[in-house]
Parts: C-alpha cells; structure tokens; sequence
C-alpha cells in the first residue's frame, strides 16, 4: 500500500495547489481542448472536400482519432517528463529523487502529474461513442474488456517509447531536442496506416511504433477480419518496448553521478 498511499498525497498536493488558482486550472483544461478541437476541425474539413480518404469514412477516421485521445490523455497525465533533463539533470534536481525510498522513476511520475490532460481522453471516449452507430459494425460483450487490453497496451508504446528517449539524459547533460520531432511523428498514429508509404508504415509499426496508439487497435473495431490480428498485437508490443525502455533507464540511473558543483 506504499505507492498508493504516496499516489493519493502526492494528488491531494497537486489539487490544492492548483485549485488556489482556479482559473489557471480552467485555461490549462480549455486550452487542451481546443487544441485537440483544432485537430478535429482539420479532419472535418478534409471530409467537405471527398467522401473516402483511402477508402476510409469519416466516421472511421474520426473513430480512430477518438481512441487515439484516449490513451494519450492518460499517459500524458502519468508520464509527464517533457522538462525532465532542464530540471533534472541540468539543475540537479535528480540527486534529491535519488536520495528517497521511493522508485526514482515512480516518484519522477508523481511529482509530475497532470490530471487536466485526462479530459483529453474523456473526449476521446465521447468521439467513439458518437461514431458508433454510423460504422455498421455490432458492439459484443467482449469489446470493453478488449478496449482496456488495448488502451493499456497503447499506454505502454507511449510510456516505452517516451521513457527510452528520456533516458538519453542521463548520457549528456544537453538537451537532445528529440523529444519534439518524436511528438510529432507520434501524430501519425492518429490516422489510418495504409494512406502512408511503406517507409512510414515500416517506420510506425516497427521502428516507433506508433500504428499501435491509435489506428491497429481502433481497426480492431472498423474491420476486425482484416486488422484483428494486428491491434491485438498492441499489448505485446507495448510490454516489449516498455520494458526495453525500462532497461536503458534503469542503466541510465546507474551511470548517473550527480549534478557535481
């Protein structure tokens, strides 16, 4: 009961800190949305000018960026790291997490929450079940606990792919400026794989495998004869790459020898 119990201070700090200034938490939430609203209204418009973009309809597309929101609004509220080498490799902050009985990377996610980004995925959740009825496809018991298995594993590409950059910190007290270009090669994953070329393909399946966060476990739900096999591939590929991430962090930590003087 140890993490939970530190999970549950560390959110109460975090919530009577912000609602000192509630505003602020309301902008911080606004803003959110319409920057995810700015997106969707771009694909809206796509779909004034064609019927199918690939043969996909712009309930399925606007399906696959609906799951899409959802487990990045989770995992950008848990693994909120973007600042982690200006603060902690670069001032040092990373010797006082070092110095206390929690998981450095645990107590790193704590002290970096960010609940407002879980509307993100509350909207997400909303697209999906406004999309629903217009794909024609039957909704069977199995489908929520399948959604969870994918959110899950979507969460862990993210978390993987997001930690391993991160990692490269500990290797130069520099910031790589990276994390960025990764930010917006993640966006593709928002939209069908098959309207790319084959180097993209390869390169958001197997390389950074962000097919996994959006489109192969939505597809599931679109065509699950042709996609299937694939999106239930999400939670291998995300134990894989996260726990691969966690190796190179765990080396990383080990070869970290403060900030110095």
């Amino acid at each position: 009961m140890f993490y939970p119990a530190l999970f549950w201070d560390y959110f109460k700090n975090y919530m009577k800190t912000r609602l000192t200034y509630r505003s602020d938490l309301l902008v911080e939430i606004l803003s959110d949305l319409m920057f995810q609203g700015v997106n969707l209204f771009f694909l809206l418009v796509v779909f004034l000018h064609t019927n199918l973009l690939d043969g996909w309809t712009q309930s399925q597309m606007l399906f696959v960026y609906g799951y899409f929101m959802v487990p990045y609004g989770i995992f950008t509220c848990f693994f909120n790291l973007w600042g982690f080498t200006e603060r902690y490799i670069v001032k040092g902050e990373m010797d006082r997490v070092l110095t206390r009985p929690a998981y450095n990377l645990i107590q790193l996610i704590l002290e970096n929450l960010d609940p407002p980004s879980m509307a993100g995925s509350v909207v997400g959740l909303v697209i999906m079940a406004w999309t629903w009825p217009s794909l024609g496809v039957d909704w069977t018991w199995t489908d929520p606990l399948v959604l969870i298995l994918l959110v899950a594993g979507s969460i862990l590409v993210y978390a993987g792919i997001y930690i391993a950059f991160t990692s490269i910190s500990f290797f130069t007290d520099a910031p790589t400026g990276i994390l960025p270009l990764v930010w917006n090669i993640q966006n593709y994953g928002r939209y069908p794989i098959t309207i790319y070329n084959r180097l993209i393909t390869v390169l958001l399946t197997g390389v950074l495998p962000f097919a996994f966060v959006g489109f192969y476990p939505a597809a599931y739900y679109l065509d699950r004869a042709e996609w299937g096999g694939m999106a239930l591939l999400t939670p291998v590929v995300g134990v894989v790459f996260f726990g691969g991430a966690m190796l190179l962090w765990n080396f990383g930590v080990k070869r970290y020898r403060g900030a110095g003087s």
